[in-house]
């Protein structure tokens, strides 16, 4: 790993997995799909065998959710109508392979980033996590968002590359080569290991 990466320290630090729900990895290839799961899977391992913090993100709708959406939302208001990624439905629901352990923090969002619509950024703080280690769909969108908020809030980020996927594999090249180590550290699953 390169020097300048800096190790966590296991007791301040959250992994935090994002939108790994069958409706989101449905916007990217399969083949893209199985090895994505794949190296989140074993960050997930890494994670709970090393003694982090565990948190899922996952967007999911209700009706007061929809309600609340402006008509003037681009992303957003075509979901106005309801239905489309309904709290409760299967597609909204964790994959079985990532599935979270009683006591592992889980919350539903209802916009791109993780913190604006949810609990996790106090729920965190509470922890006294410092540090969190991201992985997610889509790098353009919920790791994007997440990452620019978490710095402005001070957090230690790392961005699994290879646990992170775009629907436009030049978007997340650009993302995680060039946007991303401005704010975070960006590293692939395999270097996991020397972290800790």
């Amino acid at each position: 790993m390169d020097e300048d990466v800096p190790k966590v320290d296991a007791a301040r630090t959250a992994l935090v997995l994002m939108d790994f729900q069958p409706a989101v990895l449905g916007t990217l290839a399969e083949s893209d799909t199985a090895v994505l799961l794949a190296n989140a899977g074993k960050a997930l391992t890494w994670a709970r065998s090393a003694g982090l913090t565990v948190a899922y993100v996952r967007v999911a709708f209700r009706d007061a959710d929809y309600a609340a959406i402006p008509e003037h939302n681009r992303s957003f208001a075509p979901l106005r109508g309801g239905g489309m990624l309904a709290d409760g439905s299967p597609e909204c629901e964790i994959v079985d392979s990532l599935r979270p352990q009683q006591g592992e923090i889980v919350v539903r969002k209802t916009r791109f980033g993780t913190f604006s619509t949810t609990s996790l950024s106090p729920r965190l703080r509470e922890a006294g996590i410092e540090s969190l280690i991201l992985a997610g769909i889509s790098t353009s969108g919920v790791v994007l968002s997440t990452v620019r908020d978490a710095a402005d809030q001070d957090f230690q980020i790392y961005v699994l590359a290879d646990a992170c996927a775009d629907g436009n594999s030049h978007v997340h090249s650009l993302l995680t080569e060039a946007v991303f180590p401005h704010q975070a550290y960006v590293i692939n699953t395999a270097q996991l290991d020397q972290l800790a």
